[in-house]
């Protein structure tokens, strides 16, 4: 059983932060930002970007739109290769609400030293939300580009004294 502003930082620092509402979690959007993902991420508190944002230079601006809705933390996926995404770092340790987040692009990539609630991740594209051994692994799968015939997705966190736990809506597409 699981355990019960408007800045864009981009920071690889631990950080605190408190969130009274959802928090909206986005990956792979590979330079498409979907008018339908945005209408699900309003409203949320905070937004988590897990990773391929783009390898163009003006996909920077798909975390600058976001940033619009709420304060964006991000981290650099295997494809974010533009000059902008160097300030991305590759892996970030987040406590929201006093629940510890890892967040990570590639699961493969976190360091199991580090103690955490839940690990947050991208790259396969595959939605996930489940408990194992005490931690939620939580890929909210993929907002841009259709591939391998999955769906399209982002995730919702709530992270309060009820609990740590998500939801992975499908955009109305």
């Amino acid at each position: 059983m699981p355990p019960t502003g408007r800045d864009l930082a981009v920071s690889g620092a631990a950080a605190e932060v408190t969130a009274e509402r959802p928090i909206g979690v986005i990956s792979d959007t590979h330079g498409l930002l979907r008018p339908e993902a945005l209408t699900l991420l309003e409203g949320c508190g905070l937004i988590l970007h897990l990773g391929d944002v783009g390898h163009r230079d003006e996909d920077a601006a798909i975390l600058e739109r976001l940033g619009e809705l709420a304060p964006v933390r991000a981290v650099r996926g295997n494809i974010d290769t533009a000059p902008w995404a160097e300030a991305l770092p590759k892996t970030l340790d987040l406590a929201v609400n006093g629940w510890r987040l890892q967040l990570v692009h590639i699961l493969a990539d976190v360091d199991p030293a580090t103690p955490c609630d839940a690990v947050l991740h991208g790259h396969s594209h595959k939605p996930r939300n489940e408990w194992r051994e005490g931690r939620l692994l939580f890929n909210p799968g993929a907002a841009g580009k259709r591939r391998f015939r999955l769906p399209i997705t982002l995730g919702r966190l709530w992270a309060d004294d009820r609990g740590l736990r998500g939801a992975i809506p499908h955009l109305p597409l």
